[in-house]
């Protein structure tokens, strides 16, 4: 009993030490479990002295047995570098999806990528990490770090400006990313590539400088309720400048955005249509070669946010012929600070600045200046050098492994994640079912009855070592739309594993049966 309570005391005095704190809910139920365990054994615990807000009408019913039904257990860590799970905890965990997929078995592109990610080797509060939140980032390969120390111990220099060889190898390289990654999405030409520091960035550059050119009084844009909040802010704020409108398209019953809605509301006063191309929550994949060509039939314009599409399977502008898209580096295996813009080439040239500064220029005078032909026109001072040049060596990886290869295997497991979710007592998961003909990305947003998605988050890391997200997502209106202030969030990449997905969701389990002992 002894050594229950201890376990007891500190797993509180860990969660309560959190900088993110979890639920009133949460805390209240732990902290009067934790005082009826230890109570009976005579040892006095202090509990925390910050207000916790709770609802005065709610009553929680705390067992008053000091037998409490606490879900904690360790997965014994695995030696191999590969982590790979032992062959009893295996068949242990075959019993939640009965299937049987040699893609996703020991020589899977997940099992063979692993050793190429050192941070996943390592454990978290005492378990194996299992990283599941690379819908909000991905992890970085050993190669991408070797040309970031590469670049900064042999040809650090400023780019474009200096002729010692130093600034040439920078530029160089710089360069050669930019031609990299407009082979990788197959743009036309690699001046159709613009470097930014993100993709929020990239949005706004296309918001203020082409937004505020083209929207007049009236003019429509529109979106979708499951946009990122990076797709909507700054079209609100162009909106409040040019007198344009914002208008939105809502979901049909299988929680997918409603694209024949989307072809019904554009009309010629549609100048833009800003949308996704794989929902970040909702893991639905939109038909945007489609709604291209409905919105050209206007005249209007289309801006495709692909972050959550370029990482995971084969983007092609020209197939596509969106006129805009965006995407980050950090989420498709490269450095964080820099992402892209690739506009068609016409559309660039006709753009005025988004910063003015160095680089940008044709000619600066007293009293006016000329600017530079994209995309030297869009990136004005001194570029994220390194994070670049890391996005190349990044994008020389993915293209190794090969990108349908990629899709092809996320597919299997994230149907795999989503058939053992559904094994999870009273679950809800967001977004379209599976089906041999519809496709779902890899990822899971999902709520759980009465326990709210940051108590689930917060158990998992702390219990068992499970990196998941919980929250809005940056997506507050499609929570709003469906009734939820909240959700919690497994999202996978080609180096997760079966193994991966059956620790989740026994710890999981786990986590909903601690829960549930309190009601």
């Amino acid at each position: 009993m002894c050594a229950e309570v201890d376990r007891k005391k500190n797993y509180y005095r860990r969660l309560t030490s959190l900088n993110t704190r979890p639920s009133s809910f949460f805390l209240m139920t732990t902290a009067s479990a934790v005082a009826a365990a230890v109570a009976a054994e005579g040892v006095a615990i202090k509990l925390p002295s910050f207000k916790i807000t709770t609802n005065p009408t709610r009553h929680l019913t705390i067992p008053a047995s000091p037998t409490v039904r606490f879900g904690f257990s360790r997965f014994p860590p695995s030696s191999s570098c590969l982590s790979i799970v032992s062959a009893g905890a295996s068949s242990s965990s075959s019993s939640v999806v009965n299937k049987d997929d040699q893609k996703l078995g020991p020589g899977s592109l997940g099992h063979t990528t692993r050793p190429h990610f050192p941070i996943l080797h390592q454990e978290v509060n005492g378990s194996r990490l299992v990283y599941l939140d690379n819908a909000a980032t991905s992890q970085k390969p050993t190669a991408l770090m070797k040309a970031l120390q590469n670049y900064y111990e042999s040809y650090n220099s400023n780019v474009h400006r200096g002729i010692h060889f130093l600034s040439a190898k920078a530029t160089n390289e710089y360069e050669l990313a930019r031609k990299k990654l407009a082979t990788f999405i197959n743009a036309p030409e690699s001046s159709e590539i613009v470097f930014t520091r993100n993709a929020t960035e990239a949005i706004n550059l296309v918001a203020y400088s082409w937004g505020l050119s083209n929207l007049n009084p009236e003019d429509e844009v529109i979106l979708t309720v499951a946009e990122h909040h990076s797709a909507i802010v700054p079209w609100q704020l162009v909106a409040q400048k040019t007198g344009a409108i914002l208008k939105f398209v809502s979901l049909t019953s299988d929680e997918v955005p409603d694209s024949a809605k989307l072809r019904e509301m554009l009309s010629r006063k549609t100048k833009i249509v800003v949308t996704h191309h794989v929902s970040n929550m909702l893991a639905s994949v939109l038909p945007i070669d489609e709604i291209v060509g409905w919105a050209h039939d206007v005249g209007a314009k289309v801006l495709v946010d692909a972050c959550q599409s370029v990482p995971h399977m084969v983007v092609d502008v020209q197939r596509l012929n969106a006129d805009f898209l965006v995407a980050s580096s950090h989420k498709m295996c490269g450095p964080t600070g820099v992402g892209f813009l690739y506009g068609k080439s016409e559309l660039l040239s006709a753009m005025p600045p988004f910063l003015g500064g160095g680089e940008m220029i044709s000619d600066v005078f007293l009293d006016h200046s000329t600017y530079a032909e994209p995309p030297s026109r869009f990136e004005a001072g001194t570029p994220a050098i390194g994070e670049t040049i890391g996005l190349g060596a990044a994008i020389d990886y993915l293209s190794g492994i090969g990108m349908q290869k990629i899709h092809d295997y996320e597919v299997e497991l994230s149907n795999y994640l989503y058939e053992s979710l559904q094994s999870v007592p009273n679950i809800h998961i967001y977004g379209p079912i599976p089906s041999q003909t519809v496709q779902r990305a890899a990822l899971c947003s999902f709520n759980i009855k009465d326990i709210h998605p940051t108590d689930i988050a917060t158990f998992l890391d702390q219990q068992h070592g499970v990196a998941i997200r919980s929250g809005h997502h940056c997506a507050q209106p499609l929570h709003r739309h469906l009734g939820v202030n909240a959700s919690a969030r497994a999202s996978l990449y080609f180096y997760n594993t079966k193994e991966d997905v059956d620790d989740f969701i026994r710890a999981l389990k786990d986590t909903v049966s601690f829960f549930s002992s309190f009601k």
